[in-house]
């Protein structure tokens, strides 16, 4: 995993920001390459984090019933 990724909230902060850059279409082809490398290497660590988030909630919720984590368990909820 990369070590340079702080955070969750950093992740999602600079994988936005690196979708606004690609949508925008100005860049060079090897910007633009360098640009989505990144934002799936950002991608996966949000993914994993979230995959851990979701695992603690179930592990808590061993000690009454085992429920799944809710649906949106990390959905934004502010749509684009």
């Amino acid at each position: 995993m990369d070590t340079t990724i702080k955070d969750f909230e950093t992740a999602i902060a600079e994988l936005e920001s690196i979708v606004k850059k690609l949508e925008e279409g100005d860049l060079p082809l090897e910007t633009s390459l360098q640009l989505y490398e990144r934002g799936v290497q950002l991608s996966r660590f949000c993914h994993a984090r979230l995959e851990e988030a979701e695992h603690r909630i179930e592990i808590l919720n061993e000690r009454g019933e085992l429920k799944a984590a809710p649906a949106g368990l990390g959905e934004d909820d502010t749509s684009r």
